[in-house]
């Protein structure tokens, strides 16, 4: 056997540690990053769940390929007056359901009175992405809120919140919303908004009430409880962050959901009103010129494009977002 040297275990590590040899032009050159490691020592970063998230959203290629769609559609929409070359009303009564074309800018042709297609398009791109937004954060709101008094309350409360909440998924939601539409919308857009986000937040409020029930009852609630914390506090304080996660998810899928349902309703005639230009709107104005097929296919394609988007957005935030993913897709 060999025999070991007593000495050696009193050499420190520092010591002991064999020096990694670098040779420029046959010179051993001393290891200076590995001296200053020594004598730096490492630094060690943190890094917060939203951090990973972060990094997982952004490795997850069809959430950004979504991301890129929806901010240069929503970006076009929300930039109308500049970007498209005409408004939504202009009349040119010499070219008359022209198909599309470079001349004039008529990209997406002209429709049976003139008007520029592809600036009706852009305004109602406007439109729906107005009602999109604004549907999604009202029902996210009401969601959250009803979800979370269910769920950290409990018992008769919650039994009343949900029993309500089951009522109004059980109601025929488009029969619903063209009544309700017809009689008190008026097309208006605003209106229209209001009537879809009362049938929204069911969805989100189930979400919220579960997260809500599972977390009430962990050491931080009862640390918070014994301090003296008041319940809305406790709620919208130390509970709360973490249903961020999920009501993001269903918030950004309210958005497709909330276009498509518009567009269903006024492809039908009760929800927006002519002249205001919506993505539904101009499908419906459509089918009474068949045999002029860009007056469907590309309102229909940009809606289309909207809710790919928003779904694929809505994928990767569900796994950034998810606690126990822990893999970065490439």
């Amino acid at each position: 056997m060999t025999e070991l040297d007593p000495k050696a275990h009193s050499i420190p590590l520092a010591d002991r540690v064999a020096p990694v040899e670098q040779t420029i032009d046959g010179e051993i050159v001393a290891p200076a990053g590995l001296e200053a490691a020594f004598q730096q020592g490492m630094e060690i970063k943190a890094r917060s769940q939203w951090d990973y998230a972060r990094r997982r959203f952004l490795r997850h290629r069809l959430a950004m390929l979504g991301l890129v769609g929806l901010v240069i559609i929503f970006g076009a929409g929300a930039f109308a007056n500049f970007v498209a070359p005409y408004s939504f009303s202009e009349i040119d009564l010499n070219n008359l359901l022209h198909a599309p074309t470079t001349q004039g800018h008529h990209f997406f042709g002209t429709d049976s009175i003139g008007r520029d297609y592809f600036s009706r398009v852009i305004w109602g791109i406007r439109t729906s992405e107005e009602i999109g937004v604004f549907v999604a954060v009202v029902s996210s709101i009401m969601g959250l809120i009803i979800g979370a008094i269910a769920g950290y309350y409990g018992g008769v409360v919650d039994n009343l919140l949900m029993r309500f909440t089951d009522l109004v998924l059980t109601l025929p939601a488009l029969a619903i919303l063209a009544t309700v539409g017809a009689l008190w919308g008026g097309g208006s857009q605003w209106r229209i908004s209001f009537i879809l986000a009362f049938f929204f937040w069911t969805g989100i409020a189930r979400v919220v009430r579960g997260v809500f029930l599972s977390l009430r009852e962990k050491e931080y609630v009862e640390a918070a409880k014994a301090a003296g914390a008041g319940d809305a506090r406790i709620m919208f304080r130390h509970i709360l962050p973490n249903t961020l996660g999920p009501i993001i998810v269903n918030g950004t899928i309210s958005v497709a959901a909330a276009i498509l349902t518009e567009a269903a309703l006024s492809f039908i005639g009760f929800g927006i009103k002519p002249p205001t230009p919506s993505l539904g709107v101009l499908v419906q104005e459509g089918q009474t010129n068949p045999q002029q097929w860009w007056l469907t296919v590309f309102p229909g394609l940009m809606i289309v494009l909207i809710v790919l988007c928003v779904n694929f957005m809505g994928d990767g935030l569900r796994d950034a977002l998810d606690p126990t993913q822990r893999r970065i897709r490439a």
